[in-house]
């Protein structure tokens, strides 16, 4: 297996037997999880133990990409396509031939797009924007998602088609709550990797920081964990690991029952407020997750646990106004300009 792949807790041992099971098949695979979770390493150690290896392996975030380039970044162009297009360009398709493409966030692929990937996938072929020639190319596609696919197919925004071509090969990532077994494991191994890189000498975690780290409920996953860990490098002089102060007091603090609901209530109200404030805009820039300071999928993560149900809105509808260039719109293409409604389903 891959260096980044630690873990020997038995929810994170099922996931890679199935890797190295399926790893040697070209099966369309489907990897599913919260965020940070770790679905891209799964995706390169599949392609590194695959008959592939040899080859490419190509990324493309789905959610990063603006709806109207989606396609160009997908297929390519020719020279003319689309104003700006001044030269012939090869898509992540035919840059992956005989490798592996990792489309990741591919709930966030726009419809309008969605039967063309399904074509490719299929039949193996494509044609670039702005062209009639048909291209074909032998790529294994290994797709993932923090969202569930089954209910965007319920609500019309992912076509059921292009979901059962995917869902192939399901793969079901565990948060790292339920991995508590390697967190100690991750947390020497970023401490490790993170000291070389920032000159730092720690050779100590003290028992009762990792008992701190082992509570926490990392609803960021891995990725918050090696964010926090590098904070406390930077933040650690001597050989000893120091987490920062007021972080240390918040991982600390285990408030009652009754406290954790009035937390809870409190976080509940607020978020409900800003999304009121927001016209239940999520993502994008005027969002509700930028106002709080969040990223869109923690924003989602705590709207689930809260018992607030997100919508995405198909309409087009003006949003805040920009005090220099005056009304801007934004759709529903991408994740920066989803739109949703949302409702208070279930109480704390």
């Amino acid at each position: 297996m891959d260096e980044e792949i630690v873990g020997i807790s038995p929810a994170f041992q099922q996931v890679l037997a199935l890797v190295r099971m399926i790893a040697k098949t070209d099966s369309v695979i489907l990897i599913q999880g919260e965020t940070g979770t770790g679905k891209e390493v799964i995706a390169s150690a599949i392609h590194n133990q695959s008959s592939r290896r040899e080859g490419p392996f190509v990324k493309l975030n789905c959610a990063a990409i603006p709806g109207d380039l989606l396609e160009s970044e997908l297929f390519g162009h020719e020279k003319g396509a689309y104003t700006g297009a001044l030269t012939q360009t090869k898509g992540r398709f035919q840059m992956a031939d005989r490798g592996t493409l990792f489309l990741d966030e591919i709930g966030d692929l726009p419809l309008e797009l969605q039967p063309k990937l399904l074509r490719a996938l299929q039949e193996q072929e494509f044609e670039r924007l702005g062209s009639t020639e048909t291209i074909r190319v032998n790529v294994r596609v290994v797709a993932a998602t923090n969202q569930d696919l089954s209910t965007l197919v319920a609500t019309k925004q992912f076509r059921p088609d292009l979901y059962y071509r995917l869902n192939v090969i399901p793969i079901h990532l565990p948060p790292l709550r339920e991995r508590v077994q390697d967190i100690p494991l991750l947390v020497e191994y970023f401490v490790r990797k993170l000291s070389a890189r920032l000159d730092r000498s720690i050779d100590l975690i003290p028992d009762e920081m990792m008992e701190v780290l082992k509570a926490h409920d990392w609803p960021g996953n891995i990725r918050e964990l090696q964010n926090f860990i590098e904070r406390a490098v930077v933040f650690s002089p001597e050989s000893v690991l120091r987490l920062p102060l007021g972080d240390l007091k918040l991982l600390t603090k285990q408030p009652s029952a009754a406290a954790a609901r009035t937390l809870a209530e409190a976080e509940r109200d607020h978020i409900l407020e800003v999304l009121k404030q927001t016209d239940g805009q999520v993502g994008g820039a005027y969002g509700a997750a930028n106002r709080l300071g969040l990223a869109r999928t923690t924003l989602v993560y705590k709207m689930r646990k809260l018992g607030i149900e997100a919508r995405r809105s198909h309409r087009t509808r003006p949003v805040q106004q920009d005090v220099v260039t005056g009304p801007r719109f934004e759709s529903d293409e991408g994740d920066q300009l989803a739109m949703v409604r949302f409702a208070a389903t279930a109480n704390v």
